[in-house]
């Protein structure tokens, strides 16, 4: 690896780094973000809401029977009863009766949120939002030594690498170049066939991590220098201080040399520090080619699990809170890269996330409703 020192001693602590753990025996305490929170408090109901749209839109009435949806609640993931769910929303979801008797009532969409769906509906089909997509869905195949993942944990992140909601049909056809479905030769605890996404074949023009482009200065036809000892940004909350012996180690861990994430990095002995810096270049990359750069912590793990990392990742997360944070807000846990926020708003912003900002406003209009509705509301 190409890291060049002036001193034999630190030659030797370098190797020393590399080749055996030198993490120190400290605790690193967990310090809440309130800004980091606040950017995932936002989204809270979110998803379903977003779940419930699409099942109401597939329709050909584009209406659902509240008791339809009612029987989904597990299926779109509702954090209570379907008919208080859309009540929550008046500026999303309008409740209809219909004019036929003893039929019941339907749910529907407010004309402001067809509007927002008809706009992401454009950015979907957009071929940049496509090909974007693709990549990210490509990039995230090629973190896996076998350069495919099972269907179920590609479907953990389909939200959250902004891909339709049924990319199988709606994504993959346009793309027979990079992507075949497969047997993972393997059945489920129901006894089904596993099946894989796989990429068809390696892309090297792809294979250029977030903090190689970084280093390159976004140009990406220079040449990469392997091994430079990039540094991940850190980025610490207010009241935050690490121990004087975890900072003077995290200092030494900075510098050592940066291996890619699209790199196998396997043959590093596992409980080493330079096997510590390529599994958090590995967890930085999956987090940043998510478009709201952050997923539940049991998406992470479960990933992990396939990549071979183990408990790999958990020791990341928690020793790197400057790269890394863990909100515990919307009753789950959410990994969050810390350098894509300023304060709770991202620093680049995606357009499928300018997208879910239009949702999250609606989510929070209020609407006037005369008592007369409000009666009829309540009796549903």
């Amino acid at each position: 690896m190409a890291f060049s020192t002036s001193s034999a001693t630190n030659r030797h602590l370098l190797h020393r780094l590399i080749t055996i753990r030198t993490f120190v025996d400290a605790k690193v305490k967990w310090v809440r973000d309130p800004y980091l929170d606040t950017a995932v408090q936002k989204e809270k109901n979110l998803k379903p809401l977003l779940s419930l749209k699409t099942l109401i839109l597939s329709q050909p009435s584009k209406t659902l029977p509240i008791s339809a949806a009612a029987a989904h609640k597990q299926h779109l993931n509702l954090p209570t009863t379907a008919l208080k769910f859309v009540q929550m929303y008046p500026s999303i979801f309008q409740v209809i009766q219909p004019t036929k008797p003893l039929s019941l009532p339907h749910v529907k969409l407010t004309p402001q949120a067809l509007t927002v769906h008809k706009e992401e509906t454009q950015v979907l089909k957009s071929s940049i939002h496509r090909k974007d997509a693709a990549e990210r869905l490509a990039k995230l195949l090629m973190l896996t030594r076998a350069r495919r993942l099972p269907l179920g944990v590609i479907d953990k992140f389909k939200f959250d690498l902004g891909l339709p909601h049924n990319y199988i049909l709606n994504l993959l056809s346009d793309f027979p170049d990079y992507f075949q479905i497969c047997s993972m030769n393997c059945k489920d605890s129901n006894g089904c066939e596993v099946l894989a996404l796989e990429l068809i074949s390696w892309r090297d023009e792809l294979a250029v991590s977030a903090m190689e482009k970084r280093e390159m200065g976004m140009n990406v036809s220079h040449e990469r220098k392997r091994g430079r000892p990039i540094a991940f940004p850190m980025r610490l909350p207010n009241g935050f201080d690490l121990e004087k012996k975890v900072k003077n180690w995290v200092d030494e861990w900075q510098k050592l040399p940066y291996i890619s994430p699209y790199e196998d990095g396997f043959h590093l002995s596992p409980n080493s520090d330079q096997a510590e810096k390529w599994t958090v270049a590995v967890l930085h990359e999956l987090l940043h080619l998510l478009v709201s750069k952050k997923t539940e912590k049991e998406n992470v793990f479960c990933l992990g699990d396939h990549l071979g990392f183990g408990v790999r990742f958990k020791k990341a997360l928690v020793h790197h809170p400057g790269i890394f944070y863990v909100s515990n807000k919307n009753s789950t846990q959410t990994v969050v890269l810390r350098e894509s926020y300023r304060k709770d708003f991202l620093v680049e912003k995606h357009p499928m996330m300018g997208m879910r900002h239009r949702y999250i406003y609606l989510m929070n209009k209020p609407v006037k409703r005369s008592k007369s509705d409000r009666g009829r509301m309540d009796e549903h």
